[in-house]
């Protein structure tokens, strides 16, 4: 029998040997959520050539002691032991079933899990396995092998002052850490350029990560984000300071090579130049740089209007009463921000850095004394220290929803701006329409050579030395290495074989659903 795994852990669901049907179920970003009468129907195949005495069926839920219903085949599953796990909010669960052989038929067969009628809380479903009792493991080892091709992971991520309540937005996390052992980090930190320091610990499921960030200035935050996107690599990285290196290992004073490591951690501020990190199975290993890659970034060519990338926006003071919140500043219509003072402050958070070199300026309804006067245009890696890169003195709006355009160099790329208006037109109060940032296109050259040096330790053996130097680029990997190719191009049309037989079964099936849906 092929592996049977449904992994709901990501959208879209991974799946392998399966059609799932569901009813009265919301599909979140890491489970799906049945309601009370809700169910699954997980539709595999058993090829009847492997003899199965019996079998394993692991359901993982999240959250506290499931109310569930596990049916294959209509037969309802029993000898369920007590659910593995500490059954607190959030913390993955294991429900392990150990299920006769003889209920197993030949071609198609049905798991079906259901959320009791009267339940009072969700089930969260994360995922589903079926193996043989002999080869318990099987499925979950081909969905870690599917899974770890998928090594470029990227975060939405907030920072919350200790002791305070709000989380703020904060840049995008994008990582990829390979050193040809397909195997993901459960733990990672890094040092920039400016000095800045986080470190993070992952998620089991990899759907989020909890951790601490010193700013260059030495302000320390709570550091917590989402995962996003995970992509097989090359995806996602491209604009991103990607590093090659040709490695070493050292044992008493020798040294032999130990393969490629490709590195690529961008936190939306300076270039890292120490990295250090522990993987799913133990291993270990910390690098430094001996000259980081460049920011992301410069900018050159037509400006673009990148107003949608912002992510938040936080303002010193707006109307709460008439609905005049900043956050109108990027909806493009005639609403408007209104602060109660003289003077305010504006700060906006990007998507993904970028250098703005001009921006947009949209004059409010009403009461001509309230338009910015003075201001200042300032960028920041961090939110924390700012650089100055425009400032004005003694503008004017000569119409009610007249926007003006203003222009000055930077080919910095910043995650953070902010608009510091130091006076008004003569008003108490502050107010404008509209703000639109512009950057030129982005072009990032291959980061630089930046050899390291550091150590790197098997996960219960003793540390070693670890050097490398930077394999220049471009860099391809997808040509089959010398000597590989027959052995491979067999290999790969042998699973193709096998997948294309398998999509066509999967794909029948679906074609059937759709047309008796019951």
């Amino acid at each position: 029998m092929d592996p049977v795994f449904a992994d709901f852990s990501t959208a879209p669901a991974r799946l392998s040997n399966a059609v799932v049907r569901h009813h009265r179920c919301g599909i979140a970003s890491s489970h799906l959520a049945l309601g009370a009468g809700g169910h699954i129907k997980l539709d595999f195949a058993a090829d009847g050539q492997e003899e199965i005495t019996e079998m394993v069926v692991k359901v993982t839920t999240i959250g506290a002691d499931p109310a569930m219903d596990v049916l294959l085949n209509g037969k309802v599953l029993a000898d369920r032991p007590a659910v593995a796990g500490g059954g607190g909010h959030g913390v993955p669960q294991e429900t392990v079933l150990a299920v006769p052989g003889d209920l197993l038929a030949p071609g198609d067969n049905i798991l079906e899990i259901r959320s009791p009628e009267g339940a009072d809380t969700l089930l969260r479903l994360r995922a589903v396995t079926v193996d043989p009792a002999h080869d318990s493991g099987r499925a979950e080892r081909a969905l870690a092998a599917r899974t770890a091709t998928r090594s470029v992971f990227a975060f939405s991520t907030e920072r919350r002052a200790p002791g305070t309540v709000a989380w703020q937005p904060a840049a995008r996390l994008l990582f990829h850490i390979d050193r040809g052992e397909q195997a993901v980090p459960a733990h990672l930190a890094w040092r920039g350029a400016d000095g800045s320091e986080a470190a993070i610990g992952l998620r089991t499921d990899l759907s989020g990560f909890q951790g601490h960030w010193r700013a260059a200035d030495g302000v320390l935050t709570e550091y917590r984000g989402t995962l996003t996107d995970r992509s097989a690599y090359p995806e996602g990285t491209d604009g991103a300071p990607l590093h090659l290196f040709s490695t070493e290992e050292g044992r008493d004073e020798s040294w032999s090579p130990s393969g490629e490591l490709r590195l690529l951690l961008d936190a939306g501020g300076a270039a890292v130049e120490r990295v250090s990190w522990t993987d799913r199975r133990g291993n270990a290993a910390s690098i430094a740089l001996t000259s980081a890659a460049p920011a992301p970034g410069a900018a050159t060519g037509e400006l673009r209007d990148i107003t949608h990338t912002v992510t938040g926006v936080r303002a010193s003071d707006e109307f709460v009463g008439a609905e005049e919140f900043a956050e109108n500043l990027l909806r493009g219509s005639r609403n408007k921000w209104l602060a109660h003072d003289d003077t305010a402050e504006l700060e906006f958070v990007l998507s993904s850095p970028a250098a703005v070199s001009a921006y947009r300026l949209t004059s409010a309804n009403d009461v001509p004394d309230r338009d910015p006067r003075d201001w200042a245009l300032e960028g920041s890696y961090d939110g924390r220290v700012w650089a100055r890169l425009d400032s004005r003195g003694g503008e004017r709006f000569l119409a009610r929803f007249e926007t003006n355009e203003y222009h000055f160099a930077n080919t910095t790329s910043y995650t953070y701006y902010r608009l510091s208006i130091t006076r008004n037109a003569g008003g108490s109060e502050i107010q404008l329409s509209r703000i639109e940032l512009l950057a030129g296109e982005s072009v990032t050259a291959p980061a630089p050579a930046a050899d390291f040096t550091g150590y790197c330790a098997p996960a219960g053996g003793e540390p070693v030395g670890y050097r490398g130097t930077t394999v220049p680029g471009p860099w391809s990997h997808t040509e089959p290495q010398e000597g590989q190719s027959e052995k491979l191009l067999a290999g790969e049309l042998g699973e193709t074989a096998r997948s294309l037989d398998e999509a066509a079964r999967l794909i029948g099936k679906l074609a059937a659903y759709m047309k008796n849906p019951g």
